[in-house]
């Protein structure tokens, strides 16, 4: 690296990594070669990640970049505020960002600040873990209208993500909102809707969003399937949580519930879809008279496709979705059932679209990536130089999370996720194929301080967060809140800056 000075930023991250309470593990650590890690991305995978990485190898020195200024990625911007006991998992993320072996660098983008390239010849390890920051679309008739959101900008908006601070839906020219989608997340955004905003007041929910749903002036939220109840992709838990919501009426046709052969057999051999088919049942017996009062409404409908999204009035906002009735079908392959249009069309008038059928990683460069499925090809972690199968292991790259095995899961999933890319990594290790010629020692954070320099980009390290996350709950003790998010990447900086 040639020159003898201490690079910008590095007096105060010495104070991070300074040795105070080394554990054993660590010591020993210190007389052995260190092995460089670089996790990108600090969402629960990455951290997961870290965590393994620390405990299966005491040589090992992990550093996490991310382009936020804040770490733990979906655990802050996707986790519903009303959901704060999933949250948690952030008090043991943070005590591995504690850990004198592991260095967060907030503030830091992929591409931009630091390439694939770089990262791979600074470490002997690079592991990416930046999940899927981007959406699935319908590609029909209509989707560029204002009004249609996918379900990720919602929820990030609602959670204070700074790219999305400034989305403002609107929430005041409607009575009907529509979200595509049967899965967690769409009863994630359908439940914030609906929910009551004094019970939303006490959550870490973003402020201008609480604002916005307190003076909306929507009624009605339609949750719409392409296949049946059977097939509806969500889970008991938050089916249950959703119906049980004070003051909404649930709206399901009992005819929606019948069940052929073939749903039978699907319950049978799944116990999650056997719950979630009772739980509909229970409510649309429980929910039969017609609701009078002023209670909201969440209606459940099925076997209907979005065909395309027709204008109102002015002509460039949402005003309906045009849906296909549908049936299922086996496919003739694998004995799945598939919704197939019936040729009957229907309008459902509306004035805000969620999209909810799944989001989307994206590739960068020297990255191979499957765009059909969205995920980086890997054979159980290891990244691989296409999808054929002739490829061959990308040395010393790996994946792990949503970018891994595609957006599924819950935060836990990506704790078994890690174990394996882990477990990979650790046995490439012991064969000896990450070993670095002598000539070309990796140098790991030290190198990477100093392309940040040249850079002259600004990270935010981890004690520089916890001024973030201080600020964040002093503001929220004032209102009765966990924390009152800081929104703008301006403000974010600011926050790290001081103190």
């Amino acid at each position: 690296m040639g020159r003898g000075v201490l690079l910008p930023h590095a007096r105060r991250l010495t104070l991070l990594l300074r040795p105070t309470g080394f554990s054993t593990t660590a010591s020993v650590a210190s007389t052995r070669e260190p092995l460089h890690v670089c996790v990108v991305g600090s969402g629960p995978a990455g951290f997961y990640t870290a965590e393994k990485m620390l405990k299966g190898h005491e040589g090992a020195q992990v550093d996490i970049i991310d382009r936020l200024p804040t770490p733990f990625g979906l655990v802050r911007s996707g986790v519903a505020p009303d959901h704060p006991e999933t949250k948690i998992v952030v008090n043991q993320f943070s005590r591995v960002a504690a850990n004198a072996r592991c260095s967060f660098f907030g503030n830091v983008t992929l591409g931009s600040d630091v390439s694939l390239s770089e990262l791979r010849k600074t470490y002997d390890i690079v592991v990416l873990a930046y999940g899927a920051e981007s959406d699935r679309s319908f590609g029909i008739p209509g989707e560029d209208l204002r009004g249609i959101h996918s379900a990720r900008e919602f929820v990030w908006w609602y959670n204070g993500h700074p790219d999305m601070c400034n989305l403002a839906p609107d929430l005041k020219n409607t009575d009907s909102a529509v979200v595509l989608g049967q899965g967690n997340v769409a009863l994630d955004v359908a439940r914030v809707l609906l929910r009551c905003t004094t019970e939303l007041a006490s959550t870490d929910i973003a402020g201008y969003a609480l604002d916005a749903l307190r003076s909306s002036t929507i009624r009605k939220v339609f949750l719409v399937g392409r296949r049946g109840p059977v097939q509806a992709a969500c889970t008991g838990k938050e089916l249950r949580e959703i119906l049980g919501l004070k003051n909404v009426h649930v709206c399901i046709k009992e005819a929606d519930l019948v069940t052929s052969p073939a749903d039978k057999e699907e319950m049978r051999n799944s116990r999650i879809k056997r719950r979630v088919h009772e739980l509909l049942s229970k409510a649309a017996t429980v929910h039969q008279e017609k609701s009078n009062d002023d209670r909201k409404e969440l209606h459940f409908v099925f076997f209907r496709k979005p065909t395309r999204f027709l204008p109102s009035e002015d002509g460039t906002t949402v005003g309906a979705v045009e849906l296909e009735k549908t049936l299922l079908k086996d496919d003739g392959i694998t004995g799945k059932q598939v919704a197939v249009g019936t040729g009957e069309f229907e309008d459902l008038k509306c004035g805000l679209v969620l999209k909810s059928i799944g989001y989307k990683s994206l590739p960068i460069e020297g990255l191979p990536f499957d765009k059909y499925r969205g995920v980086v090809p890997n054979l159980r972690g290891r990244i691989l130089s296409n999808e054929s199968e002739t490829a061959t292991v990308e040395p010393g790259l790996y994946v792990v999370g949503w970018l891994k095995r595609g957006p599924t899961g819950i935060v836990a999933t990506n704790l078994h996720c890690a174990e394996e890319t882990v477990a990979s990594i650790l046995e490439d290790e012991k064969k000896g194929v990450l070993v670095a010629s002598s000539d070309s020692k990796r140098q790991g954070r030290r190198g990477l301080l100093e392309i940040l320099e040249q850079k002259n980009t600004r990270y935010v390290p981890f004690h520089d967060w916890e001024k973030i996350d201080s600020k964040e709950k002093t503001a929220g003790q004032l209102k009765n809140k966990p924390r009152e998010k800081i929104t703008a990447w301006d403000e974010l900086l600011k926050a790290a800056k001081e103190g």
